[in-house]
């Protein structure tokens, strides 16, 4: 790996985001290995363009023109814009609460609110249908006071509920760090010309913050449109889910324009959020440390963060345990869990976590070191496969696997590749940052004492970068051992792992045979959370 960073010439200088972009100062290796790293990330996509070509433009038309193609576009359209106005308006409140107010209990509803990020959409939709589904606990408890039927939980209520519930995190994360990070001066500077506070925050606070805002509803956005577990367990058909089952069906033809809907629907929103985001306001000056009074609505208050860190973590949590007690002893030998479930997901999981770090290193590096064409696109590319969702990343390489790579196909290595492709964005922007972070200065200075452009990569600038690389393998470790669409459709025959597991338990309907690796995820996650924010040097107040 270290021979990735040997330049041309020991004198090369051209060491800054800020350097001239002549393409032929970049140090050949360093270009070449994150050149091979990005046209490995776009595999998949070109292989899917290929096989949508071959479909044939009038059966195309045909395909994508139907009624019922038509209803899945008007279903996910509908399914994104209602989940992400609602993690908005919980998120943004949530953050203000928490960073700008005397809240009670401040820095354990920071932490509280943050925690549903950990849980597995389908495991929060696995639990919601157990509890409020028909003959659901909470009917049971309904029924001797004379309540038998509650509304329907199915469809797209219960879809919208649980995606809101375990995507807002990310429009509340970014936005607090937003809030941490704004000159509030001028929010008092505001109130002495006589603005109150909604005034204020109207005219002075929202438009600091949209930039934070508009990225954590991409997010979410981008989360809805790529999830299968959730809509699929609540019986909503949109992409993801009928691309699946059509899938399974035999239904190439299908599955893969409705994939190229999906990506292009995708692409959308990525547009759509960068012309919301505005151009992105720095502010420098002075800091206010004044908080905002709640008065009479301190307590109150709480009832917002308490509300949802019930329903989001204290309610799957308390279903899960009590599946803990109808675990059948008589299922099936498929259906009973084995310990070695765990090793499984956790052997992934790290694997993908380490080589996506390893690829990630030249093409962050050379984004952060060298301006010009070639970073930036190389960058961007490997940012595809996270705005993809997983069901298609694992259809292309599926068809990808069984055309060109068969000695491959249902193996480890293709499964591991694909949540490399899928995840490796969270590496390279850990990465990036870290780089950035690094004087310049200090590499250049141990060349000038006899070291290498190696030897200063390795003794200097990697220790410095350890932490983002640390924080970027544990983020890419969570995110794989919760990933379902592409385990199911790249496994190899026979692994099981804990979300294949749970989905095994669920599509049988023993709902107990889930309890514990759906725990063991939770607990496995929530460890690598901690990671993260531990590396991040996550501050609750």
């Amino acid at each position: 790996m270290a021979t990735e960073y040997q330049t041309d010439t020991d004198t090369d200088t051209n060491t800054g985001p800020d350097a001239a972009d002549d393409e032929s100062s970049l140090p050949l290796g360093l270009t070449v290995a994150a050149g091979a790293v990005a046209a490995a990330a776009v595999i998949p996509f070109i292989w899917l363009l290929r096989t949508g070509s071959d479909v044939g433009i009038k059966n195309a038309i045909g395909l994508i023109t139907r009624p019922t193609t038509i209803q899945i576009l008007i279903n996910s359209a509908v399914l994104v814009i209602l989940t992400t106005s609602i993690c908005v308006l919980l998120g943004v409140p949530l953050a203000y609460l928490t960073v700008r107010t005397d809240l009670l209990f401040s820095r354990v509803w920071t932490v509280a609110v943050s925690l549903p990020l950990v849980i597995p959409s389908y495991v929060g939709a696995f639990a919601f249908v157990s509890a409020f589904g028909p003959r659901g606990g909470f009917q049971r408890l309904l029924s001797p006071i004379g309540i038998e039927q509650i509304p329907e939980i199915y469809g797209l209520t219960g879809t919208v509920l649980v995606l809101s519930l375990y995507t807002y995190p990310y429009v509340y994360i970014t936005t607090r760090a937003s809030l941490k990070s704004m000159d509030t001066t001028l929010v008092d500077a505001a109130r002495t010309l006589d603005h109150g506070r909604w005034a204020t925050f109207r005219r002075v606070t929202i438009p600091q913050i949209r930039p934070a805002v508009a990225a954590g509803a991409l997010l979410s956005s981008l989360y809805v449109l790529s999830d299968f577990g959730t809509p699929s367990i609540m019986r909503y058909d949109v992409f993801t889910r009928v691309i699946y089952v059509e899938f399974g069906a035999f239904g190439r033809d299908t599955a893969t324009l409705l994939s190229l809907q999906l990506v292009a629907v995708t692409l959308f929103i990525l547009w759509l959020e960068s012309r919301i985001r505005g151009e992105e306001r720095t502010s420098a000056g002075g800091r206010s440390r004044d908080i905002v009074s709640l008065g009479r609505w301190r307590l109150p208050a709480m009832i917002l963060p308490a509300g949802v860190s019930a329903l989001a973590l204290v309610v799957p949590v308390i279903i899960l345990i009590s599946w803990l007690g109808t675990a059948s002893a008589t299922v099936s030998e498929s259906l009973a869990f084995q310990w070695r479930y765990i090793g499984n997901s956790v052997t992934v999981a790290t694997a993908t976590a380490g080589v996506a770090v390893i690829g990630g290193i030249p093409v962050a590096y050379l984004s952060a070191r060298h301006d010009g064409f070639l970073p930036s696109a190389f960058e961007r590319f490997t940012y595809v496969g996270y705005a993809v969702p997983g069901v298609v990343i694992g259809l292309a390489l599926v068809y990808f696997g069984t055309s060109y790579a068969a000695p491959i196909y249902q193996t480890l290595y293709l499964l591991i590749f694909a949540y490399v492709v899928r995840f490796l964005p969270q590496s390279v922007g850990s990465l990036r940052a870290s780089f950035l972070a690094v004087d310049p200065s200090l590499p250049e200075a141990a060349r000038t004492l006899g070291q290498s452009s190696v030897g200063a990569f390795r003794y200097v600038t990697l220790p410095l970068v350890a932490p983002g690389l640390l924080g970027g393998a544990a983020l890419v470790f969570l995110t794989t051992m919760k990933e379902l669409p592409a385990t199911l459709l790249l496994r190899p025959a026979g692994f099981t792992t804990l979300v294949t597991h749970i989905w095994a338990a669920y599509k049988s309907g023993y709902f107990g045979q889930a309890a514990v690796p759906a725990l063991v995820l939770l607990a496995v996650s929530g460890i690598s959370m901690l990671v993260i924010l531990a590396q991040e040097g996550y501050d609750v107040k």
